[in-house]
């Protein structure tokens, strides 16, 4: 393991020698050390826009469901983004994050070629305000919501927690989020918005749907993880490692960089569950 600190800015490049050891320990229930006594339940198919006006598309889309633990009081909440390129892909509950003493709400939103950008980021928003509007219902505490996904996914992640006019269309402040986990997220402007404009995938764009371009000192904290960069997509390692830097050069204080090492950018997900859980109780715990 290569380790580089520079005051609370902490930067791992995890090796193949050490993966079992530093990401296949279980981890433990976030809040209870005897987990058999929490019961979990899932409510389904939760419209989350504002149903006046609505489009068929997003009477299709624009659901969500939530796996919550329904004895506990005040846990943490992981909202969850799937993948699939703003192209495919629907919402799922890991089952890394199943039994771990928090709520996971699995979203799904709007896809191309049916809409184009800011749709997908547009969705996302709203869904992470549903989350803060209604989670104290379910026993959630809003003080405690953070946001995940994997590949776009983590895209959708960082331009909601880092770009704050997304929220705030909805009157919720992205800095209330307690913390950003994008899994192989672009940081670039996202392939297929690129895709929609005719640029090459080759071509990388940093623009103000790039969350690049939305670096600032007073962001949530932010877990960026990624597969092995000479098996993930593109250049997604190097996007997050600049991610990284360009957020120590603005003054963020907590952002953490991990790479794994022999991982792809499907594969990448499984070990990176446990990261998150552990952020997750960092942070939990601290407050």
């Amino acid at each position: 393991m290569r380790f580089f600190q520079n005051q609370s800015l902490v930067s791992f490049n995890i090796r193949m020698g050490l993966i079992a050891a530093a990401l296949f320990v279980a981890a433990p229930a976030l809040l209870f050390a005897d987990d058999d006594e929490i019961r979990y339940r899932t409510e389904k198919e939760i419209f989350y826009r504002d149903s006046e006006g609505a489009s068929e598309l997003e009477r299709e889309r624009c659901k969500l469901d939530i796996y919550f633990p329904e004895n506990l009081k005040n846990f943490p909440t992981v909202v969850w983004f799937h993948g699939g390129g703003l192209k495919g892909g629907n919402r799922f509950i890991p089952s890394e994050l199943k039994d771990q003493g928090i709520a996971v709400v699995a979203v799904n939103y709007r896809l191309y070629p049916k809409v184009k950008a800011p749709a997908y980021i547009e969705d996302a928003a709203a869904a992470v305000a549903w989350v803060f509007e209604n989670i104290a219902d379910y026993g959630g505490s809003p003080e405690k919501i953070f946001v995940s996904g994997h590949s776009a996914g983590g895209y959708l992640t960082s331009m909601i927690g880092l770009d704050k006019s997304w929220l705030e269309a909805h009157q919720i402040d992205a800095d209330d989020i307690a913390g950003l986990i994008p899994f192989s997220g672009h940081t670039i402007t996202h392939m297929t918005v690129r895709e929609e404009r005719g640029i090459p995938q080759q071509q990388p764009i940093v623009d103000d749907l790039a969350p690049l371009y939305h670096v600032r000192a007073d962001a949530p904290p932010l877990l960026l993880i990624t597969g092995d960069r000479e098996l993930e997509m593109l250049g997604r390692y190097e996007e997050n490692a600049y991610m990284w830097r360009m957020m120590q050069v603005a003054g963020h204080q907590q952002t953490t960089l991990f790479e794994l090492d022999g991982y792809n950018h499907g594969g990448m997900a499984h070990p990176a569950h446990p990261l998150m859980l552990k952020f997750i109780r960092r942070i939990t715990q601290a407050e």
